[in-house]
């Protein structure tokens, strides 16, 4: 079983109240190959809300208590990121899944690229806090970009 953000499954959850619909994605929801799930919603979180990038590191970073999730105000969210990270962690292993598709970019779902805390659409590398305690628990993250290389292979091996 695969996980995948719930944005890229249809489901408007994104912050601004939007989806990221992925058609490879919305097969897999439908054929019951995959599940979905929101690491913000899971953290307590409503639709909308006000964006927020990491500052100051990574997901990994924020883990570590070394930097921060903030709001675009300047409020202080990181408690709900790494609590959504971990409920998100409590689901994959529930599910058995080895593999997560999870939104590019993003704070909580971003894998090998977020952006840059200055809320000014810069992007840097890194990890967001619910792919960074994801890999540190042995499970794979991948973005939406690289699920169809995933699912060709996965087609061969078959």
């Amino acid at each position: 079983m695969l996980l995948v953000s719930a944005c890229l499954a249809g489901l408007k959850v994104r912050y601004n109240g939007t989806d990221c619909l992925d058609d490879a994605i919305a097969e897999l929801i439908g054929s019951g190959q995959a599940a979905t799930v929101c690491p913000e919603l899971l953290g307590g979180f409503a639709v909308p809300r006000e964006p927020a990038e990491i500052q100051g590191g990574d997901g990994h970073d924020v883990l570590d208590g070394r930097a921060k999730v903030v709001t675009r105000s300047g409020e202080d969210v990181t408690a709900l990121y790494v609590k959504g990270a971990y409920e998100t962690l409590r689901q994959a292993r529930e599910a058995g899944a080895e593999v997560v598709v999870l939104k590019a970019n993003s704070p909580s779902c971003g894998s090998g690229t977020i952006y840059d805390g200055t809320f000014a659409g810069v992007r840097v590398p890194g990890d967001g806090v619910t792919t960074a305690l994801l890999a540190r628990n042995g499970i794979r993250v991948l973005s939406e970009d690289e699920l169809p290389v995933f699912l060709a292979g996965r087609v061969r091996a078959e």
